[in-house]
């Protein structure tokens, strides 16, 4: 090993989410390798010659060495993972925020494929799929208890190719196919609009390639709209994540330059490091500086930070460094808590392995890894309490997830475990009696409960506070 191997890597701050994780900071692999466990190594070699030899059918040798990768990575921890071909190249679409499918967000439900919303203009939208419809079919194959990720790669295909999704319509009671062509569909992840005079909402649904960039255009427009803006809120509910330096960027946007944005912490030389709102940390090489076009009034407004347990890992470290330099008022409910960092690492033109490298830590030195961001001010979901807010996953449930180094995290317990069985019986007696149909409102419409409370906030009138919603206790993570 006389020559170093040099790997160019790409870091994520993406949560998994479908198939979205995504990539940002270059990065160098150590030179030398550690020392290899021979006597292990004879095991496994053992194991595969066993396999060849005595299994009751042939087994390909890619197939035994790809999988015996794959189960190494995948038991690290819940966000390392290896990418065979296609997952590759759908990995690196989901950095540019482009990719080839039908252009649905979707989540999973009950075992079902459940549709978060329909991509405007896609042929998703254009097919007429809805936000709420529940794919039980793609193709021939039934999706219950088939892994997000694999319905994900089902959907996805080649442009102008056909997939037909079966799909039950609960408000309407029916199931019926729909056949949709793929095509390449090009995400976007900023929105915004003013709300009232002097009151604008931008929402980041993922942190992309693209997403500083389409901020500062969104601010722009609302700017245009609206030169005297009194305050402004962000909305990162529902956001998994993404890149890194997308993340640092929309934290830059409203700190001042070289004010400690994130801080990473691992075992390679690389992964030590302190990122700050300075243009060398999120403009992109051969791009100017998007935010020397932001508005100062945008820069200096009033703001206030919705987030919910849905945000995650480049959410929190915006939400973080907004709220440690006391720049934001956070509101909402308290965040997922996915504290690591991901590098992704190519072992080939076209496989490689996504491999957690770091931690990160807010600007006032807090790990969020299983605990997630405390918000300033709690809200329910809705006037009527918080709907689905116990039925969400969070870091510490996910299986393997990272200790919080810190000496204490937010763990499944018992009651909170009681507190989703109920929940759960709670919405099933309701939906079987046709009493009440709970849906969450759309984010940004004048129906978001949260996004009224936010405005209060910043005009400075009553917010109507959760009467239930608590700090999620640090308890003793069990062994």
């Amino acid at each position: 090993m006389g020559q170093k191997l040099k790997i160019a890597g790409w870091v994520s701050a993406g949560v998994l989410a479908g198939a979205l994780t995504t990539v940002s900071l270059q990065t160098v692999a150590r030179g030398a390798m550690a020392p290899l466990p021979l006597e292990e190594l004879q095991q496994l070699a053992a194991v595969f010659g066993l396999i060849k030899t005595d299994y009751v059918e042939p087994v390909d040798d890619k197939k035994l060495i790809t999988d015996a990768i794959s189960g190494m990575v995948a038991g690290l921890d819940p966000h390392s993972q290896y990418f065979d071909k296609k997952s590759f190249k759908e990995f690196r679409e989901g950095t540019s925020g482009r990719f080839v499918g039908v252009g649905i967000e979707i989540t999973q439900e009950d075992g079902l494929i459940k549709v978060v919303s329909p991509i405007e203009g896609s042929p998703a939208d254009r097919a007429g799929l809805k936000t709420g419809d529940l794919i039980t079919k793609i193709g021939d194959e039934a999706v219950r208890g088939l892994p997000l990720n694999d319905a994900v790669k089902r959907i996805r295909g080649e442009p102008g190719t056909k997939v037909t999704l079966t799909v039950f319509r609960k408000d309407e009671s029916r199931t019926f196919p729909v056949t949709i062509t793929r095509e390449e569909i090009k995400t976007q992840s900023v929105k915004g609009k003013v709300i009232e005079p002097g009151y604008a909402w931008i929402r980041i649904s993922q942190f992309q390639d693209r997403t500083v960039d389409d901020f500062v255009r969104r601010a722009e427009d609302i700017y245009q709209q609206d030169p005297n803006l009194k305050g402004l809120v962000l909305d990162l509910r529902n956001d998994p994540g993404g890149l890194l330096d997308a993340a640092v960027g929309i934290s830059a946007a409203f700190l001042p330059e070289g004010t400690t944005v994130v801080t990473t912490n691992g075992q390679i030389a690389e992964s030590k490091a302190i990122f700050t709102a300075s243009p060398q940390n999120y403009v992109r090489r051969g791009n100017g500086d998007p935010l020397k076009r932001l508005p100062d009034a945008i820069r200096k407004v009033p703001l206030v930070v919705l987030v919910n347990e849905g945000s995650a890992s480049a959410s929190e470290i915006v939400a973080g460094a907004l709220q440690d330099n006391h720049r934001a008022t956070i509101m909402g409910s308290q965040t997922f808590g996915k504290g690591s960092v991901q590098t992704v690492r190519p072992l080939g033109p076209d496989t490689g392995i996504k491999l957690t490298t770091a931690r990160y830590y807010t600007p006032s030195g807090k790990s969020i890894q299983a605990r997630g961001i405390v918000p300033d001010v709690m809200l329910d979901e809705t006037a009527e309490g918080d709907v689905f807010g116990a039925l969400r996953l969070r870091e510490s449930d996910l299986a393997k997830h990272l200790d919080n180094t810190q000496g204490g995290e937010a763990a499944q317990d018992k009651a909170l475990e009681q507190a989703r069985e109920e929940a759960r019986k709670k919405l099933e007696e309701e939906a079987k009696t046709a009493k009440v149909e709970h849906k969450l409102p759309e984010f940004g419409s004048d129906k978001d409960f949260q996004l009224a409370q936010a405005i209060n906030r910043l005009k400075g009138e009553p917010v109507l506070v959760s009467k239930t919603l608590v700090e999620r206790k640090d308890v003793k993570k069990e062994e």
